[in-house]
């Protein structure tokens, strides 16, 4: 059966099922409060699948906002698409958040668009193309920047993405290898970074959970010792590595690898790149002296000004504390809204980019603003499917999506399966919601009480504490990983220039392979619940570790061009 005659025939049964549903739910409106059991999965499933059925995300996305909100107006469609457009999407782009969020990808798209009009995105590629001159180096060139840009996972993306995408070009790694990469260390880096923009949600969410239960403790402490739980960001990160170094893939991702490495082709065909040609297909003028500080210069500006702004802005909103002390220092990062930081960061980054172009005469000012909006528009297609996308996860919320799968995930638990079965929690509501802190607020308010029924002594000292809150925070990122309405999985892909249903489907079996490692260590973990880290820590993760290695190397591929001319030159003699 084709994929066309299928898709008809899962939209036919959807619309009778959905068209059927009044008489089951009955026919009430918003205001009131409805319980739709079951039926609150429908608007993020039927997102997921036709996004994966027909790669149109943008209408995958309105779909699901739009039964959403006509279940949320007594199945009335003709409220429910009103509601969609002036409560949900108009609703997404009010909230100052998201409108902020906007205005840094535009920025940086506007950035970008000015270095590389500058030459400086080919010249810092042609730079690391000394140094990084094979597929293997340029990918962990890669791997390592992403941890180096540890602050701030939207920074990560929108740094690492556009500086590495012209070497990885030329060098014949594709797209959805540099989007798994730019992904897959975004998010796993920044949730365990001591100081990122990340620690003061994690933090509070930990320090009000501890409160509703009266548990006096060092929460900071108490998240510390949670990273070595934090097993899928830990094993994520190394899988990165394991497949960049050994040159072996495996899933629809050896496919992506094989293609590019042989025809050079860096998208499949019929492939829809999440950034447009005014991005990555930008003409230089004739005669402009490539330089590695055009590009070099603006990107630390952004790094530091970003870096400096979450410390001051957080400061301002952290009343008697000295900024210069650790203390200080983490609570300012902790406090910070790193929304506007980035703005400020992504503004006098733009500036400086532009001020370097006047001054050594490659545009004037009117071709650098011009250059600065044609960077701005290639982003717009991701602009548009983020506010889709926090639609969705708004209707999602109201819905009931989560507490729905919480409620049912979660009754009758053994004490020893907590961490398991709590991160299978966080993984599946990540996933329907398409957010990792949406995730985190829902799950873990829930989490810690149940692993408090189970601890004898200090809860705020218990390895399955730590364990329980860890998997929380690591699970939460997994799913997010998984799911095609994620921002950060979207904003991964328009970072790779990267057609993003390829994305999702290329990284899925190394995010699977991942999750399922960290299982295994959980169990290892829970099962010794009563005693301390140590040794059972330890082992879980040098298992978790090797167990990467011996998959990548005998369940991958090799993707060196010459053992893939080798294995063509053996299927043709065949």
């Amino acid at each position: 059966m084709n994929k066309k005659r299928l898709l008809g025939i899962i939209l036919v049964i959807a619309m009778i099922f959905i068209m059927a549903l009044p008489s089951l739910a009955g026919s009430k409106g918003a205001e009131e409060e409805v319980n739709f059991g079951i039926l609150s999965l429908l608007p993020p499933l039927l997102a997921i699948l036709l996004a994966f059925l027909t790669k149109q995300v943008l209408l995958s996305l309105f779909l699901g906002i739009f039964t959403g909100a006509m279940m949320l107006n007594g199945w009335n469609p003709f409220y429910g698409f009103l509601r969609t457009l002036d409560e949900f999407i108009v609703g997404s782009l009010a909230d100052g958040w998201n409108a902020a969020i906007i205005i840094f990808t535009l920025s940086i798209g506007g950035m970008v668009g000015v270095i590389s009009k500058m030459g400086g995105t080919r010249a810092i590629a042609e730079a690391l193309a000394k140094r990084a001159k094979s597929p293997r180096s340029a990918q962990i060139v890669t791997w390592f920047l992403g941890i180096f840009v540890f602050f701030d996972d939207y920074a990560n993306t929108l740094i690492v993405g556009p500086t590495m995408r012209p070497l990885t070009d030329k060098l014949n790694v594709s797209r959805e290898k540099l989007a798994y990469i730019v992904d897959s260390t975004a998010a796993p880096v920044v949730g365990m970074a001591l100081v990122s923009t990340w620690i003061g949600y994690e933090i509070g969410l930990i320090n009000d959970a501890f409160a509703n239960l009266g548990i006096e403790a060092n929460v900071y402490e108490v998240f510390v010792k949670t990273i070595p739980f934090r097993f899928y960001s830990i094993f994520a990160l190394v899988l990165v590595f394991a497949v960049a170094f050994l040159q072996r893939e495996y899933g629809p991702m050896y496919k992506a690898e094989k293609r590019a490495r042989l025809t050079g082709q860096v998208i499949a065909d019929g492939a829809k790149p999440m950034a447009g040609k005014e991005m990555t297909d930008t003409e230089i003028k004739e005669g402009t002296k490539l330089r590695v500080s055009n590009a070099l210069v603006p990107i630390l500006t952004l790094v530091i000004v970003g870096f400096i702004g979450l410390w001051y802005n957080g400061y301002t909103y952290s009343e008697g504390i000295n900024p210069f002390t650790w203390e200080g220092f983490r609570t300012s990062f902790g406090n910070a809204d790193p929304s506007i930081a980035l703005i400020w960061a992504a503004i006098l980054s733009s500036i400086v980019a532009i001020v370097m172009g006047l001054s050594q005469k490659i545009f004037d000012l009117a071709e650098a603003f011009d250059s600065w909006i044609d960077g701005a528009k290639s982003l717009l297609i991701t602009c548009v499917i983020l506010v889709l996308a926090w639609s969705l996860g708004s209707v999602t919320e109201q819905v009931g999506a989560a507490d729905y799968l919480v409620s049912k995930i979660s009754n009758n638990l053994p004490g020893g399966l907590l961490p398991i079965i709590v991160f299978a929690i966080s993984c599946i509501v990540a996933f329907a919601t398409g957010t990792s802190w949406g995730t985190m607020a829902i799950v873990l308010p829930l989490a810690v009480p149940l692993a408090v029924s189970y601890i004898n002594g200090d809860p705020a000292s218990a390895t399955l504490m730590f364990a329980t809150i860890g998997s929380v925070l690591t699970g939460s990122i997994f799913g997010d990983h998984c799911s095609p309405i994620s921002d950060t999985t979207i904003m991964s892909s328009m970072a790779s220039a990267s057609d993003h249903i390829d994305h999702v489907k290329t990284q899925a079996p190394y995010a699977i392979t991942g999750a399922i490692l960290a299982i295994i260590a959980y169990l290892i973990v829970g099962a010794l619940s009563d005693g301390t880290p140590g040794l059972p820590l330890v082992l879980s993760l040098i298992m978790g570790i090797v167990a990467i290695f011996l998959i990548v190397r005998f369940v991958g591929k090799s993707v060196a061009r010459e053992d893939l001319i080798a294995e063509q030159g053996e299927e043709i003699n065949n």
